[in-house]
């Protein structure tokens, strides 16, 4: 096994320009998951530590869907001690360009994205709180009509 450096727990910085991307690369956290493959084969203990806030049942099922997708590649290995790792295919490196397109234009447009959330967020509430009251309900017992 190839020694790499460890990932950062703070690889990912919790207000991530890709939770702005108003399109998906797989799940939610499929972009994370092939970044922190970028540098080669990790183990799922190893993902976990930059990918703290995936829960393991979620991040299990992003693998998959990654697997599925021909995305990444999971390798078991027996001996000496069993173990697996997963790494990108070529298909799935194939994606870090578009995906780092993609992050970088999250980057540049930050502030119109946010802008654009609040500002319907509060039409949203507006909404809410301009609703008509529902007409009143007729007393337990009355005759309708």
């Amino acid at each position: 096994m190839t020694q790499r450096p460890p990932l950062p727990a703070d690889l990912f910085d919790e207000l991530c320009p890709s939770s702005l991307l108003p399109f998906r690369f797989g799940d939610k956290w499929a972009p994370m998951v092939l970044r922190c493959l970028d540098g080669g084969p990790r183990r799922y203990s190893e993902l976990r530590v930059p990918l703290g806030r995936v829960t393991p049942k979620v991040l299990t099922r992003s693998l998959r869907g990654l697997e599925r997708d021909g995305f990444v590649s999971r390798t078991v290995y027996a001996d000496p001690k069993a173990r697996v790792e997963y790494a990108l295919t070529p298909l799935g490196r194939s994606m870090l360009e578009p995906l780092a397109a993609a992050c970088r234009w999250a980057t540049e447009h930050w502030d119109e994205l946010l802008d654009a959330r609040d500002a319907r967020d509060a039409r949203d509430a507006s909404d809410v709180s301009d609703a008509s009251p529902p007409p009143p309900r007729p007393a337990s017992g009355s005759a309708a009509g």
